[in-house]
């Protein structure tokens, strides 16, 4: 509806925050929806960067409690690797794009950007950050999402659990892992290094 009423007020210059892989993790709803806002943008022939975020570090306030008081990483992020991105990082990629976008002569083309974190880690690797960080040993918690789903119903909706779980599933399945040229990319046009796990982790502990 958004995209329909900027094309009636003569918009024609977007960034649209989707997610990485959003045409090939169709199965999970809220991803699938994004891919059809990307098909929109190109058939409604708008000049717009779609940028695509993997999974935000800042989530992991959500399950710093569990981390603390259990001693247990829970997410199941799998062992394919997630290239986790601080939310600060998107947010400037996305102003850069703005701007670039609003002060061009002219509409530009359509591009697309994977917003991707500085390491891809897996739920071993984030287990061992906080083990690291707080100074004890922090298990992960494994890759079946199940016990995630039944987590999530407890202080959401069933269906929206059902949704958290297809998700975690492709963390497992097929990870989150970016091209080779997509970190290089984005350093460049910070003109700086991407904030990374341990950055988060440090701060959560000692909040």
């Amino acid at each position: 509806m958004t995209l329909n009423v900027a094309r009636e007020a003569g918009v024609d210059r977007v960034v649209y925050l989707s997610v990485f892989d959003a045409d090939r993790a169709v199965n999970v709803p809220h991803f699938a929806v994004k891919s059809g806002a990307e098909r929109m943008l190109e058939a409604m022939n708008f000049g717009a960067t779609i940028l695509r975020p993997t999974y935000f570090i800042d989530n992991e306030a959500m399950v710093k409690g569990v981390i603390l008081q259990h001693g247990v990483y829970p997410m199941p992020i799998g062992g394919k690797g997630v290239a986790m991105v601080d939310a600060r990082d998107i947010a400037e990629i996305a102003a850069i794009e703005l701007i670039r976008r609003d002060r061009a002569p002219e509409k530009l083309p359509i591009e697309t950007i994977n917003v991707v974190g500085p390491e891809t880690l897996t739920g071993e690797d984030v287990a061992a950050i906080w083990s690291d960080v707080l100074g004890r040993p922090i298990a992960y918690g494994g890759d079946d999402p199940s016990g995630f789903e039944q987590n999530m119903a407890t202080f959401m909706p069933r269906w929206m659990a059902y949704e958290m779980r297809l998700m975690a599933e492709r963390y497992v399945s097929d990870g989150m892992i970016p091209e080779t040229s997509d970190r290089e990319r984005l350093a460049n046009m910070l003109g700086r290094p991407l904030h990374d796990y341990r950055e988060t982790a440090v701060r959560l502990a000692s909040a």
